[in-house]
């Protein structure tokens, strides 16, 4: 038997002290013993396992489901292996009939041009994540932006490559995933100017709103592939903090601005960086570098001598 945790009261004293008995399938009253429900299910663990193995041999159940497949992944398999449920090899004749089963079951699952479609964005999807090394959260969202987008049938006459692009690069802004719309196009092998038209499009079209990037984020990921120490990065954030306090920000890119903190900071504790090489990790022009580091030497009168 098990306390109940639920916020559920007995009728009978008002008690919120229950019991559930699971070998008798019973939710009673501590207090005054009143079998309030004489059908509840264990939600918990059909067979118990102590090792991934035992949990894999052990399971009924398939992979949960998601958006990165174009069935969501509630679709059958039929297996390679070429074994039957004892374990034994398929004589000749039944393994070519699985090989006609699969082969009728591939094309089953792909029917029509949009299918086709889809097949395909999500399998470029799943590409540039994977060069990118984006979390599963982000292929997650980006496959259902993608997906949404199909459904309002705004994709007609846009190319694949550019929605897919701009897919990601939304979802990365959701999930708070630092990648820049030059990385992620460059990912998906296409232009900056393309991935940029997509993704103005899909937020006209779509009406989401894309959180604002916080230019400390980038920062942290300037520090790491310039590697530069921590002093250099704690004192690029308090020039950042200083620097959105009076409002230079505002209206400025996130990666430039950050550039140009990350530029100044370096010279200060003496870990000198060019700003080509700063712009090449940020995926920015020198000139906004050097825009940016004039304006924040100017309002806070630092003089760095290079």
């Amino acid at each position: 038997m098990q306390r109940s945790r639920e916020a559920a009261r007995c009728p009978e004293c008002g008690s919120v002290q229950l019991i559930r008995d699971f070998e008798a399938g019973e939710l009673v009253c501590e207090l005054c013993g009143f079998v309030i429900s004489s059908t509840i299910l264990d939600y918990g663990p059909e067979r118990k396992a102590y090792d991934l193995k035992q949990v894999e041999e052990r399971t009924r159940v398939g992979a949960p489901m998601t958006w990165t497949i174009h069935d969501k992944g509630l679709s059958t398999n039929i297996d390679w292996s070429g074994l039957d449920i004892r374990r034994q090899r398929l004589n000749p004749d039944q393994r070519a009939q699985m090989y006609r089963m699969r082969k009728w079951n591939r094309r089953s699952k792909v029917s029509g041009a949009s299918e086709r479609n889809l097949v395909f964005a999500l399998s470029e999807i799943a590409k540039v994540g994977y060069k990118l090394g984006l979390p599963r959260n982000v292929l997650e969202t980006a496959s259902f932006i993608y997906r949404r987008a199909v459904k309002e049938r705004i994709i007609r006459g846009r190319s694949i490559q550019g929605v897919v692009t701009a897919s990601v690069y939304m979802a990365c802004r959701n999930c708070n995933v630092i990648r820049t719309l030059d990385e992620v196009g460059r990912a998906g092998n296409i232009s900056k100017k393309e991935s940029g038209r997509s993704y103005r499009f899909l937020i006209r079209k779509l009406e989401t709103r894309i959180p604002s990037v916080d230019p400390n984020n980038y920062v942290s990921k300037f520090m790491s592939q310039l590697s530069l120490s921590g002093d250099t990065e704690m004192i690029a954030a308090k020039i950042l903090d200083e620097a959105s306090k009076l409002r230079l920000t505002s209206g400025r890119g996130p990666a430039g601005i950050a550039a140009a903190v990350t530029y100044i900071a370096c010279h200060i504790t003496d870990e000198h960086r060019t700003q080509g090489e700063v712009a090449r990790e940020a995926h920015v022009t020198e000139v906004t570098i050097r825009n940016r580091y004039k304006e924040l030497m100017q309002r806070f009168n630092i003089e760095i001598r290079l």
